[in-house]
């Protein structure tokens, strides 16, 4: 049988023991509500569950933004194709603008673009391209009705800066959707290893809307930390599981429960516990096991009153393979051009700084562990290799990496080299030459690679990258462990949407120079 256990200063009369008539009494008046409601369910439990009380559910506000996102897109598009159109020389430039406006937010909407709440998908470059094709479909057909059309040619470039003018939209959509919105107060359900792994996850990586408030183990075992233990479940059903988890959720004012299931919380047990959190208008959430697969990659499916996920192969090939290398090339060939100027003058500044060459050649090892000869400006001294074997006793990571946060064989150009990662500008080439991509997995030494097992020589599936999660989540700061965890995260989920989102945020990282010794 499970117990509540609940400090006695939370409320202001003696606790009773929870159980069917005895629910700890919460101290807002939506729960004083949500717990009278429950009072009168358990009191007659031969009585058919309804919907949730309407006292119950949290009042919510309409939401102006996605009419606000839906203005911003039009005007965008229409005030930039007018402009296009304009300058052709187009007679009719106002009206076939303000056409392709209500269009262009006419198809953002049929898609969900403005959805509020987790229907909306509002960001994704790769998104919003797809809309903007759909969109030059449907002109093209209204250009052919149309008595009064213009050019083809200036049709299509009067819609063009829409594009990259949406995305920017979606941006900000994205943002603002998340901006000022208070995180879930979460209270986790489930066996030990699984209690164990969700309160430490969510406890430990910020930049997620869940904040665990407190835990009930199934059986022996609690969360480690400071994380209250309202109620224990035992390890066979038991008639008080519903009270005893709904007196831990409002206890802790709790409006989500996560449970981890497990052999003792499976199936029917499950089920009823979702019966009784949801007639308290308690939000309820399954921990899925695929942990290191991107939602965008699982599909549920219902078949023979089995839920089926079914789980998409990562990218591999196909279109966005074939762009991935096209940005790749492209983007290396101009930050070459464009920054010839600097590397020249970093180049000089190394050559006068100490002795030795500019550049620093080293074999790494590329897809499908092929190896490669990887370029650098150098950052050591010219017999940083020997000198290696002498500070093998001062490593600072646990994994098969060589990490020294003062490394003695770093010139001192070197170190303001490293902080702002531009001594890695050279593997521009190694992209163009297709052995490196802009974005992708740390490049590893023969000798790292040696020591790898079965699971981290996984990281060899791609390419490896200028920048990544690595780079981005804090470089040599992370544990081996953690840097192989983002790696093959990358390895088994990544897009093109992905890789423009990392670059971007490697421009914050180079800015911020965290981990970068």
């Amino acid at each position: 049988m499970g117990h509540v256990e609940l400090p006695e200063s939370e409320f202001s009369r003696p606790v009773r023991p929870a159980g069917t008539a005895g629910a700890p009494r919460p101290r807002t008046a939506v729960t004083r509500n949500r717990t009278a409601a429950l009072e009168q369910l358990w009191k007659a439990p031969s009585a058919p569950r309804g919907p949730a009380q309407p006292a119950v559910a949290a009042a919510r506000k309409p939401d102006p933004f996605p009419a606000l996102f839906a203005l911003a897109d039009a005007l965008a598009l229409g005030g930039l194709a007018w402009g296009v159109l304009y300058a052709a020389g187009e007679p009719h430039a106002p009206l076939t603008a303000a056409v392709a406006a209500l269009v262009w937010a006419g198809v953002r909407a049929a898609r969900g673009r403005y959805a509020a709440g987790p229907s909306g998908q509002p960001d994704g470059f790769a998104r919003t391209a797809a809309d903007w094709l759909v969109l030059v479909g449907l002109f093209a057909v209204l250009l052919a009705l149309a008595e009064h059309r213009p050019a083809p040619e200036n049709a299509v470039l009067a819609l063009l800066p829409g594009l990259p003018a949406a995305a920017a939209v979606a941006v900000v959509r994205r943002r603002t959707a998340t901006r000022g919105r208070p995180a879930h107060r979460v209270l986790v359900v489930g066996e030990a290893a699984g209690l164990e792994r969700a309160v430490g996850r969510l406890g430990s990586r910020p930049g997620h809307p869940y904040r665990v408030v407190a835990a009930v183990p199934v059986g022996e075992g609690a969360p480690g930390g400071e994380t209250p233990v309202p109620g224990r479940l035992a390890p066979e059903p038991a008639d008080d599981d519903v009270s005893t988890v709904l007196g831990g959720a409002f206890a802790h004012d709790a409006d989500l429960v996560l449970v981890a299931p497990g052999p003792d919380l499976a199936e029917d047990r499950l089920r009823r516990l979702s019966w009784g959190l949801h007639d308290a208008g308690i939000a309820l959430c399954v921990l899925s096991e695929l942990s290191g697969t991107a939602t965008g990659r699982v599909r549920p499916v219902s078949a023979a009153g089995l839920t089926l996920l079914h789980v998409a192969p990562p990218l591999r090939n196909g279109p966005q393979a074939l762009l991935k290398a096209a940005v790749d090339r492209c983007g290396a060939a101009l930050g070459l051009l464009f920054l010839a100027p600097l590397l020249l003058g970093i180049a000089l500044a190394v050559r006068l700084s100490s002795h030795g060459p500019a550049f620093h050649r080293q074999v790494r090892h590329g897809r499908h562990n092929r190896p490669f000869t990887m370029w650098k400006f150098r950052t050591m001294v010219v017999d940083a290799e020997s000198r290696k074997e002498q500070l093998v006793s001062a490593n600072e990571s646990e994994g098969p990496m060589f990490k020294m946060r003062r490394d003695p064989r770093v010139t001192r150009i070197g170190q303001v080299l490293r902080r702002t990662s531009v001594d890695e500008l050279p593997q521009l080439l190694n992209v163009l030459r297709g052995d490196m991509s802009l974005v992708g997995p740390r490049p590893p030494l023969p000798e790292e690679v040696a020591r790898y097992d079965e699971r981290e020589l996984r990281r060899l599936a791609v390419r490896p990258g200028l920048t990544g999660l690595w780079q981005v989540s804090g470089r040599s700061d992370l544990s081996w462990q953690e840097t192989v965890r983002l790696d093959l995260w990358y390895v088994d989920n990544w897009s093109v949407t992905t890789d423009m989102r990392l670059i971007a945020r490697t421009v914050r990282a180079v800015t911020d120079g965290r981990g970068a010794y």
